[in-house]
């Protein structure tokens, strides 16, 4: 186990981030729920925003833990394709499951922003933070949507991914920073002492923290 927690995840992942702590233009995205605890730390430690980018695994019919594409914000979609045409998955099938996952995308939209607006992406280096990867599916289909509204830079960072994962996302970021890249990889979540599952509530008020802490800094 590499970590205590996701704040103790966070607080490492900020240390290896320190180059990029003096830029103005500096964004940090969480991915919900389990990368805003950790990017919540990465944005307190660099002094910049943070925000909100949700991500939606499109889980295969029967076998939702395998991923055959993901959905981000702005409507954004990524699909293996291999996956879809090895287990024969037809259309409407893989649209029923982007349908039912858009409407939670929006629910969370809904229920972690309110009424905040997002924060621009355009010509900002934007940090795109979750607590792991694993296939690294739904961290594609974030930097692809993210990419599409024309950042100067996409910076990948996560505390722990396979090694395959993480060269496979640093041809599509422009940086990656995995603090562990153990080969005998499993899981995420054993590579937490806790890793309980972060709740709504948690993400709201983390998220509503750091918007005032930017709006105090900005007065």
């Amino acid at each position: 186990m590499a970590f205590k927690d996701r704040t103790e995840a966070g607080k490492i992942l900020a240390r290896k981030l320190q180059k990029y702590a003096d830029r103005p233009d500096l964004l940090v995205l969480a991915l919900p729920r389990g990368g805003v605890p950790v990017a919540y730390e990465i944005a307190l430690a660099l002094d910049c925003p943070l925000d909100l980018f949700i991500v939606r695994k499109l889980g295969v019919p029967g076998h939702e833990e395998l991923a055959m594409g993901a959905i981000a914000s702005g409507g954004f979609r990524v699909l293996n394709q291999d996956i879809v045409e090895q287990l024969s998955i037809p259309e409407w099938e893989v649209e029923a499951v982007a349908q039912r996952e858009m409407q939670e995308m929006e629910r969370r939209e809904n229920a972690y922003r309110g009424s905040r607006p997002p924060v621009p992406i355009s010509s900002r280096c934007v940090i795109l933070v979750d607590d792991g990867l694993a296939t690294g599916s739904t961290m594609l289909a974030a930097i692809r949507a993210v990419r599409a509204q024309k950042p100067s830079r996409i910076v990948v960072a996560v505390p722990v991914a396979p090694p395959d994962t993480c060269e496979a996302i640093r041809k599509e970021a422009d940086d990656v920073i995995c603090a562990e890249t153990p080969v005998m990889f499993v899981a995420v979540g054993l590579w937490y002492r806790d890793f309980a599952q972060t709740s709504d509530e948690e993400v709201k008020h983390l998220f509503e923290e750091a918007a005032r802490r930017s709006e105090r800094k900005v007065q």
